[in-house]
């Protein structure tokens, strides 16, 4: 049961400056720090650790695997955490403080076990970072203006990540692959004055987990397992599977491109240009991101999606073609469409599905535990497959698999924006499977 506590807040029409400013910075500030240290890390233990220590592209996608691990155990906890919390800037202050941490103590550390451990702290204070936002935004806005704000939330996150990653191009060839390290600590330090801005007063606790606005008692309140929240709604499940391929297909290619620049153009330029990848994407997925959060309730979020799956299979089939850093900079761009569907429309869908049911960041937290389960394993598929046959048929197994992931949203998931017709005619899905028995 949820604590006996004051009603929350209405709803405001236009949330206040403040607070419209509050959510901008937060998602600006969290944007690297929420991703975790990604192919940053590929490239530090690979150039400056590397196999006379120990590290190959195995071990690192191993530690990777480990820390992705580490998360998925956190996604379905933190999302019963936020579901429950009337404290969620104190969550999002204590992850934050946490990733800033993990992130100073790594440059004095080289083992392999502690390393998998700072970087397991940094996944499971990740972990927290998505549901918050996303409960922190529907709590503010309230579900009518959710899809256009979310879309607000990726491109200042997009906005975000590009920036940190243009500062760590400047820097890393006078400092070397440590210094993204201390610029992400400095963002998490940042995002708690961002955090304050936006009072508690200000988002509807009921509202922010997925309850009309006057909220609801008794059973409603009671919280199922993430697994009985998947299992008892068949779209839920569906959806959650092709979140797992997506990013089983998606995770390793970034890290993938990154360990591959490293051996072409050396451990100095590394850094900086996989930066430039990233700036690139980034700046690319602030339009995308904006562009759907404003057209997502017009075309309907299923077309939007294949097109994600579609640009992601592309890129595997790209990347081997060249080695020259100017064309995987080029295909790195494509990321930038789809990770800017993916970013402004999972957290839309899965509002869809659990509206009114209370369930919101409890089945956040189920479905993005079953796309961790991608991730974690993406890594490592990838780390052996490059070790087993070298890296251009690692990115064609990845494209495969996201060839694979758009056949199943294109034949399986059904449209879910409310008022439209599912796959096959039938009407889109509800939450009502997710209500409690009773």
């Amino acid at each position: 049961m949820l604590p006996a506590s004051a009603p929350s807040q209405t709803i405001a029409e236009e949330p206040p400056a403040r607070v419209t400013r509050g959510l901008d910075a937060l998602n600006f500030l969290l944007a690297d720090v929420r991703d975790g240290l990604g192919p940053y890390l590929a490239i530090y233990l690979l150039a400056v650790r590397g196999p006379e220590q120990g590290w190959n592209e195995a071990t690192i996608g191993l530690v990777i695997s480990i820390a992705a691990i580490a998360g998925l155990v956190a996604q379905t906890p933190a999302g019963a955490l936020i579901d429950r919390t009337r404290h969620k800037r104190a969550v999002v202050i204590a992850a934050a403080l946490a990733v800033t941490l993990s992130c100073v103590v790594l440059p004095f550390i080289s083992g392999f076990y502690t390393v998998a451990a700072t970087q397991s702290l940094a996944g499971i204070a990740g972990a927290v970072f998505p549901p918050a936002l996303a409960a922190i935004t529907l709590g503010v806005v309230g579900p009518k203006a959710f899809s256009r704000r979310i879309g607000r939330n990726e491109a200042f996150n997009h906005g975000g990540n590009a920036a940190s990653a243009a500062l760590a191009a400047v820097t890393a060839y006078a400092f070397g692959p440590v210094v993204v390290f201390w610029i992400m600590a400095g963002l998490a330090v940042a995002s708690i004055g961002a955090m304050l801005l936006i009072p508690a007063r200000a988002i509807n606790d009921d509202v922010a987990r997925g309850l009309d606005e006057e909220g609801g008692g008794g059973d409603r309140h009671e919280e199922p397992s993430a697994w009985k929240a998947l299992l008892t709604c068949r779209p839920l499940l569906i959806f959650a599977g092709l979140m797992a391929t997506f990013h089983l297909a998606n995770a390793a290619m970034l890290p993938t491109v990154g360990q591959k620049l490293t051996l072409v153009v050396g451990k100095d330029y590394a850094t900086s240009l996989i930066a430039a990848c990233i700036v690139a994407a980034q700046c690319v997925m602030v339009p995308v991101a904006m562009l759907v959060g404003a057209r997502a309730d017009r075309w309907g979020r299923k077309p939007i999606f294949l097109a994600a799956f579609g640009v992601l299979a592309l890129r595997g089939l790209l990347y081997p073609l060249s080695d020259h850093p100017a064309w995987l900079l080029g295909v790195q761009m494509l990321d930038g469409v789809g990770a800017g569907i993916f970013g402004a429309l999972f957290p839309v869908v899965v509002a869809d599905l659990t509206r009114g049911t209370g369930r919101f960041n409890i089945s956040q937290g189920a479905v993005a535990t079953a796309q961790g389960l991608g991730a974690a394993l993406s890594a490592s598929l990838a780390g052996g497959v490059i070790v087993w046959a070298g890296y251009s048929p690692a990115f064609l197994v990845l494209g495969a698999i996201a060839a694979a992931g758009f056949l199943g949203y294109l034949i399986l998931m059904p449209e879910t924006l409310p008022g439209q017709a599912g796959a096959g005619g039938s009407r889109p899905p509800t939450g009502a499977a997710l209500q409690p028995s009773a």
